[in-house]
């Protein structure tokens, strides 16, 4: 938006570089702050500015309760209060004693009670490697009404049905035998490599069922083949050279049967230019030849600007409502044409739509708001000042089609869509209710047909639905089940139980389905940015309970695709709210997978990866670029600066919690050049840790050079080298992860372990994360050129589980400038951090890095009084931090 003269984000600080307020043209401005532990206690968010002027009419404001001083401090409750509206108890948190009973079940000090909004989610015991092994969740009894937990008896509000799982996990904490709430059992094995190798599912009363047979891995721990119960076979083929997956074969050996075999062809930086699936026979309808092949191209930021394939004859134009199903015998195919147009900002203008033989041709218009990147059809708005009406505070959409609502909860998730609005008469209405995660747990579709009102309900418990109302039955949910999710209903009054495997392609979109005896039940194929193209399957293939379609997610009946954070609009190709994230994923809040929704995909609604994701789980197949992948083309090389000099300073010691604020990064180069036995004093343990392979725990604090505008920060190492007078801000631990080698740290931090990772600055290197298991990550600090001896060619039980997150040269070695030409920056700064309840990479992208060529301290007096250290730094005043990103480890 810099562009319009406006900014995306525009942040106060305070003294200690704590953000205290940050205005989001897409998201509306928010206040937090935090007490004297550090501890957040209030936030404000969905305040607007109008015309210049706050408008807090419908802010909400969060107040979290802690523990008094003489106690651990824990989080005791959370009030969230509407403008204008009362006060209501919307979390509390109740925790285990120390008794031996509790103690028996691992419970001491652990929060076993926890009232959110949809319920009440009790932790019954946990395995010594905190893995929980029995969990009971219990819904409100007026699901339709905004809770308000009293501080007494809170249980009066439940209901009385409690739905309990019990795990039976390893001592690694790997969980081997899952029980549900309506007593079904799955259980899993694994490799000498800790790999999943078979599956097996018991519903309750009845026989095993194996939803796995085996599985085969390459010594990179990337699956080559996988054997289903079903009979169905899965083989995989990778490129030698870049580890990209170019080949999934789906077919029934027995039967001599293929379903899919799909070929992906790729660009030298990985964008996808084309799938064919061989597995179909080329066709030729009204003279026109149909292959079964899709083929895209990209502009120069690699936003998907064209895309050819095929669609049913009868396919018309994309709405919410899925097209109608045509018989596999019976299906006639056309060739299409889709182009999309964005503005400078990556939001989508415009959708247009060829298909000459059916004419079958028509345009989507967007009409982007002036003042953000919020957008709608131009079917609700037709001008850009109409646009922001239709937007809470926040940017949460209102309206997605003509007359159809939508309205959210306090804290910005969707919690009703009206997708069918009667004059003087109730309209058909889905509603939904959500965890203190955000993630929903109940689903309800009510649709009025006359005098009647049919509902169906839906409640999401760990691997099992239960759907209620007109039709009852259960789902079982065999997440764990290679690219085929695996769903298996069962009806207890007697109806014979029913199994559909579900494979995939790259992105995760369900192609095709099988049953339990390894027979087709339905193919479908989808338009770049969702929307089905084609859809076919036989009369009794039970279409109407699939329910996953794009990107693997869960379609909705309104049309909607929910992603776990955000919800989805295919027909708009954007997300229907703005990033929780923040900006992870880019300045656009509402961008779809950076407009390259063939290569990119979303795994909860946050942020887009380009990676091979291991099925049935959220972390990645082990590899990065190497080479020319990781290049991005036409991008061109600053020059070295012209003015760069070398000149002394006085450095100070500063507190490490001001120099990684967010504020301070954006501005403030981050160094580690003091993390280097050549330029400081260090003693001989120091030293021989720095050359070491494996990293372990240091302590770390920082210093300031007062060099040009916002001078320059850096990290230090202590060690009895230090003086008091450079420890004199205070001191912190952190894992130390050295170049070309890794640091093992614990996925969840507890009783004092540190919540920093560091690690020398980047200049073509790699900052990599594996899940080792549920316990331990492992980070690599990759050095440019050996990706493949340091990372990309270790042998599987190097990665564990899997990739669960990188940061590569192309993420901070380039940056777009504000006239939109793409430059190359070289150098970078990063380091991990602990906040919520996960790991995060941030980084820093820097133009013309300074240099810290030495440091010594300054000292004066008879006594040699420490008055400050004293650095000789080489920079420029053209140097500048260019950038900063995060990347969220999914783990």
């Amino acid at each position: 938006m810099q562009a319009s003269g406006l900014s995306n984000f525009r942040y106060i600080t305070s003294l200690s570089g704590q953000v205290l307020c940050t205005e989001s043209a897409d998201a509306g401005i928010s206040l937090t702050l935090n007490d004297a532990a550090g501890r957040l206690m209030i936030s404000i968010s969905q305040i607007c500015t109008d015309k210049g002027q706050d408008n807090c009419s419908k802010a909400v404001t969060q107040t979290f309760r802690y523990e008094g001083a003489d106690s651990a401090g824990r989080l005791l409750s959370i009030t969230e209060q509407t403008a204008g509206q009362d006060a209501q108890v919307t979390e509390r948190f109740m925790y285990a004693g120390n008794s031996e009973a509790e103690k028996a079940k691992n419970l001491a000090g652990v929060c076993t009670h926890h009232y959110d909004p949809a319920g009440l989610m009790q932790t019954d015991s946990i395995a010594l490697t905190g893995v929980p092994l029995s969990i009971t969740r219990q819904l409100l009894k007026d699901a339709d009404k905004p809770v308000s937990w009293p501080e007494s008896n809170p249980q009066t509000l439940l209901s009385a049905e409690k739905y309990t799982t019990q795990t039976i996990a390893d001592a690694t904490g790997a969980v081997l035998n899952t029980t549900d709430a309506a007593g079904h059992q799955q259980k899993v094995t694994y490799d000498i490599a800790g790999l999943l190798s078979t599956s097996r599912v018991t519903v309750k009363g009845g026989a095993e069922k194996i939803i796995i047979k085996s599985v085969t891995y390459s010594a990179a721990g990337q699956k080559l083949c996988e054997e289903h119960g079903n009979g169905v076979v899965t083989t995989y083929t990778y490129e030698p050279q870049t580890q990209r997956l170019i080949a999934v074969k789906t077919e029934h050996p027995a039967r001599k049967k293929i379903f899919q075999d799909l070929r992906y062809e790729y660009d030298p930086v990985g964008n996808v230019l084309c799938v064919t699936n061989s597995a179909e026979e080329t066709r030729f309808w009204h003279n026109q030849k149909v292959v079964p092949e899709n083929r895209y191209t990209y502009d120069t930021l690699y936003q998907l600007v064209s895309a050819t394939g095929r669609e049913m004859a009868n396919a018309g134009q994309q709405r919410s409502s899925l097209p109608d199903i045509s018989p596999f015998d019976k299906a006639s195919y056309a060739n299409y044409t889709r182009n999309y147009i964005y503005d400078r900002a990556g939001n989508m203008t415009q959708i247009r739509h060829s298909a000459p033989k059916t004419g079958n041709n028509h345009t989507t218009d967007i009409t982007v708001s002036q003042r953000s990147n919020r957008a709608v059809l131009k079917t609700l708005a037709d001008t850009s000042e109409k646009v922001e009406a239709l937007f809470t505070p926040g940017g949460q959409q209102t309206k997605f089609q003509p007359g159809q609502t939508l309205s959210w909860t306090a804290r910005g998730e969707l919690q009703q869509v009206t997708p069918v609005v009667r004059n003087g008469a109730a309209g058909d209405r889905e509603s939904y209710r959500y965890d203190a995660g955000s993630q929903r747990i109940l689903k309800t579709t009510v649709q009025e047909t006359g005098s009647r009102t049919q509902t169906q309900q839906v409640i999401y418990l760990p691997g099992l639905e239960l759907h209620s109302g007109k039709e009852n039955y259960q789902v079982i949910c065999a997440g764990v089940a290679g690219r085929a999710q695996v769903r298996l209903l069962h009806w207890q009054d007697g109806k014979k139980d029913h199994q559909r495997f579900s494979y995939d392609n790259l992105i995760g979109s369900s192609g095709l389905e099988t049953d339990g005896d390894g027979k087709l039940l339905s193919q479908e194929e989808y338009y770049p940015f969702g929307g089905t193209a084609v859809l076919v399957a036989d009369a009794d293939s039970g279409i109407d309970y699939k329910t996953h379609r794009y990107s693997g997610k869960e379609r909705d009946a309104t049309g909607l695709y929910y992603y776990g954070y955000r919800y989805y609009q295919p027909w708009a190709g954007r997300w229907l709210s703005s990033d929780p994230a923040g900006t992870v994923d880019g300045l656009n809040l509402y961008s779809m997978v950076r407009n390259n929704p063939v290569s990119f995909s979303d795994e909860q609604g946050l942020v887009a990866y380009p990676r091979t994701q291991i099925p049935g789980t959220s972390l990645y197949q082990p590899g990065i670029s190497t080479g020319s992948d990781r290049e991005i083309r036409g991008a061109k090389l600053i020059p070295p600066a012209a003015n760069t000099v070398t000149e002394l300073f006085k450095g100070e010691p500063v507190r490490l919690d001001d120099v990684l604020a967010d504020s301070t990064l954006q501005q403030t180069p981050l160094l580690t050049d003091l993390i280097n036995p050549a330029k400081v004093k260090m003693d001989s343990s120091t030293r021989s840790s720095l050359s070491a392979v494996k990293g372990g725990i240091m302590e770390f604090n920082a210093v300031h050079i007062p060099a040009g505008n916002n001078g320059i920060n850096a990290l230090r190492i202590i060690d009895t080298e230090t003086s008091a007078f450079q420890r004199g801000k205070g001191t912190t631990l952190a894992y130390w992860v050295p170049q070309g080698g890794y640091a093992d740290i614990p996925a969840h931090p507890e009783n004092g372990q540190p919540q920093l990772v560091f690690t020398p600055g980047f200049s073509g290197c790699s900052f990599v994360a594996d899940k080792l298991d549920d316990m331990t990550i492992r980070v690599r600090h990759v050095q440019g050129g050996k990706e493949d001896a340091e990372y990309n060619r270790l042998h599987a039980s190097e990665h564990g589980h899997g990739m669960i997150g990188a940061m590569e040269y192309r993420d901070y070695g380039y940056h777009e400038n504000y006239s939109g030409a793409v430059l190359e920056n070289i150098q970078g700064s990063a380091f991990m951090k602990y906040e919520g309840d996960s790991w995060q990479i941030k980084y820093q992208r820097l133009k013309n890095a300074p240099g810290i060529v030495s440091m010594g301290e300054k000292t004066s007096g008879i006594v040699r009084k420490q008055q400050g250290l004293k650095l000789e730094i080489r920079h420029s005043r053209e140097r500048s931090v260019v950038g900063t990103g995060s990347v969220p480890l999914m783990h």
